[in-house]
C-alpha cells in the first residue's frame, strides 16, 4: 500500500499560522549559540513566516531564510518590511538546496523535520546542510522524543489544542485527533478547524517521528559530530523523560 504524506493547505494559511505560533521559547535558545561576530553567515531552514529569523536580524546578524511554501515566504517579507530588517527569504526545497555560498551556523527550528517523512528525505536534507556548512559551522535542529504512551492516550480522543483571534479578525478554534502508523513511523494528525463559529476543515498534519538513538545516527553517518544533546530550550540534560530532542553539532 503506498503511503502519501501531507501537510494541509490551510494550516500554512499565513495568518493562521501566526495566529497559532506566537510562542518564542526558543528564540533564546538558539540565540545562544549564534556566532560571535555579526558578520557571520546564518541560514534557518523551514523559516516560515520568520518568527525566529526576523528577531535575529534585528540584533544586526545577516541571516537568510528557507522555506518552501510562497505564502509563509510573503509573509516573511511583509514581516521584514514592517520591522525594518533586510532579510533574504528563498523559496526553496531543503531536499535540493543549491546557494552556492557557505554559511557560519544553519538550524532546522520549530520541530520541522518531522515534514521528511522518508529516509532518503533525512538523508538529501543533511547532504544538503553539510554542503553548506562552514568546516568550523555549528548545525543546530529540535524535534519531538516520541512519547507512545501519549500517542495510544491521544488516539481515543478529540480534544482543543488552539483557539485564537486572527489578525485579519478570524475568530479560530482548532481540535486534534491522531493515529500512529507504525510501519512509517508517521504520527497521522488531523486538524479540525473553526472559523467564526462555523465548522472550516479538517486538515492534515503528517509527522515522521526520530527515535532518539535513530536521530543521531542519521546525523553521525552524514559526518556530523553530535557536541550537545538537550531535552528543553533551557538546556536540560536529554533523558528518557524530555519532550524535546535538541541537538547541537559541527
Amino acid at each position: 500500500m503506498e503511503h502519501i504524506y501531507k501537510v494541509g493547505d490551510f494550516i500554512y494559511d499565513a495568518q493562521i499560522y501566526d495566529g497559532m505560533n506566537t510562542n518564542l521559547a526558543d528564540l533564546n535558545f538558539y540565540k545562544s549559540y549564534l556566532p560571535k561576530t555579526k558578520d557571520a553567515r546564518i541560514l534557518e531552514l523551514c523559516c516560515g513566516t520568520g518568527r525566529l529569523t526576523i528577531p535575529i536580524a534585528q540584533d544586526g546578524f545577516k541571516i537568510s531564510g528557507v522555506d518552501i511554501t510562497p505564502s509563509m515566504l510573503e509573509q516573511a517579507r511583509a514581516k521584514a518590511e514592517e520591522a525594518h530588517v533586510n532579510i533574504d527569504f528563498i523559496e526553496a526545497d531543503i531536499r535540493t538546496l543549491d546557494l552556492s555560498e557557505k554559511f557560519d551556523f544553519i538550524f532546522i527550528p520549530f520541530n520541522s523535520i518531522h515534514h521528511l517523512y522518508h529516509n532518503v528525505d533525512v538523508y538529501q536534507a543533511f547532504k544538503a546542510v553539510k554542503k553548506h556548512l562552514k568546516d568550523d559551522g555549528l548545525f543546530v535542529l529540535d524535534c519531538f522524543n516520541p512519547n507512545i504512551q501519549y500517542i495510544v492516550e491521544a488516539e481515543q480522543t478529540q480534544h482543543t489544542i488552539a483557539e485564537y483571534k486572527t489578525k485579519d479578525g478570524r475568530d479560530v478554534l482548532i481540535t486534534q485527533s491522531m493515529r500512529y502508523e507504525t510501519k512509517s513511523q508517521i504520527n497521522r494528525i488531523a486538524w479540525h478547524y473553526y472559523i467564526n463559529g462555523d465548522f472550516h476543515s479538517i486538515q492534515n498534519l503528517d509527522m515522521r517521528l526520530f527515535f532518539p538513538q535513530e536521530l543521531d545516527s542519521y546525523l553521525e553517518q552524514h559526518g556530523f559530530k553530535i557536541l550537545q544533546k538537550y531535552g528543553s530550550f533551557e538546556k536540560e540534560a536529554f533523558d528518557n523523560h524530555s519532550e524535546k530532542q535538541i541537538i547541537v553539532c559541527k
